[in-house]
Order: structure tokens, then sequence, then C-alpha cells
């Protein structure tokens, strides 16, 4: 047991430094779980360290009834954090956009037209087919004409 305490460091140093440990993660990119090797665990004193090769993010892992729980590290929290309030700023600007809306006109379905541009579109439409019935009975031979 003494030995992993002494080896634990070393070993943690050693998996930072290894090229595989650098982090290669990009915002943009999920990362994908199937990956072999993706982790390394090494025991610490209550539990063990794991380090995910691909973010670079350490947590703290602890063996409790039988299931591992890992915690975030403090830069993990700080950015989270972050976020939370970012996403916070961003919900409290999109309602006060809302309320901005005159109470008078109705609020329109997200993604469907206004009444105006419903009745638009519908007038355009019934003018196209009515010029297109007009070819088509301009075209039809005589034998086949309506009677």
């Amino acid at each position: 047991m003494r030995a992993w305490l002494f080896l634990a460091p070393g070993l943690l140093c050693a998996d930072l430094l290894s090229p595989a440990a650098t982090p290669t993660y990009s915002e943009n990119q999920a990362p994908a779980a199937s990956e072999p090797e993706r982790y390394s665990m090494t025991p610490t004193e209550g539990g063990f360290l794991r380090l995910d090769r691909q973010t670079g993010s350490v947590s703290l892992c602890t063996v409790e009834k039988g299931r591992a729980l890992c915690r975030a590290g403090a830069d993990e929290k700080a950015a989270l954090e972050t976020e939370i309030s970012r996403l916070s700023r961003e919900n409290a600007e999109l309602r006060s956009a809302l309320s901005g809306v005159p109470a008078g006109r109705p609020r329109a379905s997200p993604g469907l037209p206004s009444e105006e541009e419903f009745e638009r579109t519908l007038s355009m439409t019934e003018r196209f087919l009515r010029r297109l019935l007009k070819v088509f009975r301009e075209e039809m031979p005589a034998d086949q004409a309506p009677r």
C-alpha cells in the first residue's frame, strides 16, 4: 500500500507529461466516449485521480457503497459557473426583449407566418394556379377539350 502512495505522484506526472495527455479537445467537438485509453486512473489516498486525456481535466474519484463518485476540479467548477452566469444574462435579455412586444398585437407562434403574410402567399398561389390552368386549356388539343 505504501508503495502506491510513493508511486502515485510519479505516475500522475508521467501521465501529464506524456504526448497522449496533451489536450487536443476542441470546444466545437463532442468527445467520443468509446475511444480506448481516454482516461488515466492514478491511485491516491482516499480514492484515485481520473485524467481525461482528451480535455486535460482532472477529477478526484472516491468509492462509496460500491460506486465510484468523481467530483469536478476547481477549474471545471469555475468554467461551469461562468457558463451558468452567461446563460442567465442571455435568458434575462431574451425575456426583456419578449416583454417589449405590443400588447394589442397577438404573439405569433414561432415558425408560423403572420395573418398578412399568409393572405399574401395564398393570393399569389391562387393567381399562379389560375394562370397555369389557363395555359393548360390553351395548349389542350381541340378534340380533348372539356364539354
